[in-house]
């Protein structure tokens, strides 16, 4: 048994096995691939629900309104979110060797599309603009080692109110793209008119479809099927086609869509404002979390983890994840950032790069399938927003509420994000009562200086506005 097995050891290895050091982790070519599959099937939902949410497409809003916007079509912002996450993927799998892919944001697109430009009027090219500079500024905290401050300065209560507050807003616009909550004057939101047909004799399946597929995607993420998020989606489509909410496509397969309408067209000039600061670090602040709580709660599932609790090949990591944010604005695209559906492919045995190739090309392979993804309703995508919230909410678990100096600012923080429709606004007013109170009480010192720095930058964009 020795000799065979050192023989083994000394067997020439393919150029696969060597450029991503495959035996060395203890996997193969097969178990790689087979990864890489599974994590393109549980992430896949954001080919159909990115370009919905950057072109309002199913969101209630009216068509004049819409008109004024001047957004992209779907399809050019289809083909953004394909390249956008098959680049960083494939950088992330060939730079930093590790099996996890990248994606648009989910939160941040709704951020781009709901905050900025429906909510303050801003040009989609400005928004853009934005996008490019919060990653400009990831790469160079990356680089010079300004992240580490940033982490230890930013208080652990924070930063799991974030995640969650973003989930909370992301799940609010999933139930009102749906139908299923209205705006109320009495009462800010209630719940919409769920009734078959309406009293002018049109039909209302839309909401109804929804909650059906709330049903069965809960389900099947309740019973951790892989890619649940996506067959719910399906399912919830074929669903709506007896009911008329589902139109099947003429075509299947498609020659991809021109990408011309959003390539290269931020507008620097635009986000490079004094006013924009407020509205760039949060785009950076809320990437930064999003990707650090991914990357330390599946590293180490995927054997990435130092004994001393670094990451292995951490800083190449950071650096793909943050181009990802530069090639998706450039593309036409809000901040690409690293999935948490990447643990799916962890699981399935996915440990190097080769996993996070095949889930890139797999994502240029769905390009010629974008009149499948275009005729799924909002209807069936709404489930998966409010899903995502949920899962998002979890880290609320982690802040210590019996001590009303950390539960304050981060509860602040959590709710003031969908109550404001804004991830900017509760950010900000989370930073700023932080600072505020731990002052008042006496606890000066145990703010980090940077946190002094982020809070007056804030109040100036309160202040501006």
């Amino acid at each position: 048994m020795a000799a065979t097995g050192k023989a083994q050891d000394m067997a020439p290895k393919g150029f696969l096995d060597r450029f991503f050091k495959l035996t060395e982790r203890g996997t193969n070519v097969k178990t790689e691939i087979l990864a890489g599959l599974t994590t393109f099937v549980t992430m896949a939902y954001i080919l159909i629900v990115n370009p919905n949410t950057l072109t309002l497409k199913d969101s209630g809003v009216p068509a004049e309104v819409l008109a004024k916007l001047s957004l992209p079509d779907w399809g050019s912002v289809f083909m953004a979110t394909v390249l956008a996450a098959a680049v960083s993927t494939l950088v992330m799998g060939l730079v930093a060797n590790w099996p996890f892919a990248l994606a648009p944001g989910m939160g941040l697109n709704a951020f781009f599309a709901f905050t900025l430009v429906l909510g303050m009027g801003m040009s989609w090219q400005t928004a853009l603009g934005a996008v490019f500079i919060s990653g400009i500024l990831a790469l160079i905290v990356t680089a010079t080692g300004l992240r580490e401050i940033m982490i230890k300065a930013i208080p652990a209560s924070l930063k799991h109110a974030v995640s969650a507050g973003i989930g909370f807003f992301i799940l609010l616009i999933g139930l009102k793209n749906a139908g299923v909550l209205v705006p109320n004057p009495a009462t800010i939101i209630s719940l919409g008119e769920w009734a078959p047909k309406l009293a002018d004799g049109t039909t209302n399946y839309g909401p109804i479809l929804a909650i059906i597929g709330l049903i069965i995607t809960a389900v099947l993420v309740a019973r951790k099927v892989p890619g649940g998020i996506l067959i719910g989606m399906v399912v919830t489509a074929l669903i709506g086609i007896p009911m008329g909410v589902t139109h099947l496509p003429t075509e299947w397969v498609s020659a991809p869509p021109s990408i011309a309408p959003t390539f290269l067209k931020l507008d620097l000039a635009g986000a490079l404002k004094v006013s924009m600061i407020a509205v760039i670090f949060s785009m950076f602040f809320a990437d930064l979390f999003d990707t650090i709580g991914t990357f330390v709660g599946t590293a180490g599932k995927a054997g990435l983890l130092e004994k001393d609790g670094s990451l292995k090949g951490g800083n190449k990591a950071l650096f793909a994840d943050s181009l990802g944010t530069l090639v998706g604005a450039l593309f036409g695209t809000s901040n690409t950032t690293t999935y948490v559906e990447s643990a799916a492919g962890i699981s399935a045995g996915g440990r190097t790069g080769l996993t996070a190739v095949t889930t890139a090309v797999l994502f240029l392979l769905a390009a010629f399938l974008w009149p499948v993804f275009i005729a799924i309703p909002g209807a069936a995508t709404a489930p998966a927003l409010v899903i995502v919230g949920v899962l998002m909410a979890s880290p609320l678990l982690e802040i210590d509420l019996h001590d009303f100096s950390e539960a304050f600012p981060a509860v602040l923080t959590a709710v003031m994000m969908p109550f404001t429709f804004s991830i900017a606004t509760g950010l900000a007013l989370g930073f700023i009562a932080y600072v505020v109170l731990n002052l008042a009480i006496g606890k000066a010192a145990k703010v980090h200086w940077m946190m002094y720095v982020l809070s007056a930058f804030f109040v100036y964009y309160f202040y501006a506005h």
